[in-house]
């Protein structure tokens, strides 16, 4: 089974892309991607003050819309593309401003950015269960993922409550072609288990311009390179069984 072409991490002029949604998807169909997400950030931490973020629901709402309707032309157009809904959640932010302003079910994928810590582990098991305990989530719960996610930070210690973390949740481990060097043989041993107990990948390149869509061939090596081709097979099973 040669791998689909997929790039999972994608912003847009909704915040500090420069390339609108439609832009993107005829770019996408264009390049022969097979799936893509567009991720915009969320954020009230410091990061909204510098960036434009989807801050509030009627933006949120008007990006869904925006997706939807590119799904629709796709749908129309029979391409083979795959596009879905997604967001960037900065874990700097208030618990009270993501619980608030993110109903996960509008949504395919949620990656969190800047998990550094247990400190972050914590935060972020938080919202999943507040989310889970909703209702309205029962039916249709996303993806979650984390973004460029860098090992260092759990080198020196966690990595088997990170390990748990990742299992219990099903969270994705996204490789990402911005940053090579979260993806050093030092961090052999953190793949390694990623393999062994069947975490899924993604792949991405924090794309802010549609320049950037065919950057993926770095991420895929390094998938390659960890034997994670498997993991990579389960999330594109779990991608197409949201299409359903």
């Amino acid at each position: 089974m040669s791998l689909p072409k997929l790039f999972l991490h994608i912003h847009t002029t909704y915040s500090d892309g420069k390339n609108s949604i439609n832009q993107i998807v005829k770019t996408a169909i264009k390049l022969g991607l097979d799936y893509i997400c567009i991720t915009d950030h969320f954020s009230n931490s410091w990061k909204s003050k510098i960036i434009p973020t989807l801050n509030n629901l009627d933006k949120i709402e008007r990006y869904l819309e925006e997706i939807s309707h590119c799904q629709a032309y796709i749908l129309k157009k029979n391409r083979k593309l795959n596009l879905f809904k997604g967001v960037e959640i900065d874990i700097s932010s208030s618990e009270n401003y993501i619980i608030n302003n993110i109903h996960p079910n509008k949504f395919d994928l949620i990656l969190f950015e800047y998990l550094e810590n247990l400190e972050g582990i914590a935060f972020i098991k938080n919202i999943i269960e507040t989310w889970k305990r909703d209702r309205r989530n029962s039916n249709k719960f996303p993806l979650l993922g984390l973004a460029h996610f860098d090992p260092s930070f759990f080198t020196l210690g966690g990595f088997d409550v990170l390990l748990g973390f990742l299992k219990q949740y099903n969270i994705i481990i996204e490789f990402n072609s911005s940053y090579p060097r979260f993806y050093s043989r030092k961090y052999e041993t953190f793949f390694n288990k990623l393999e062994k107990n069947n975490i899924m990948v993604s792949i991405g390149c924090d794309s802010h311009h549609i320049s950037n869509l065919k950057d993926v061939e770095g991420a895929f090596r390094a998938i390659k390179y960890y034997n994670l081709e498997d993991n990579l097979k389960n999330l594109i099973n779990s991608l197409e069984m949201r299409k359903n």
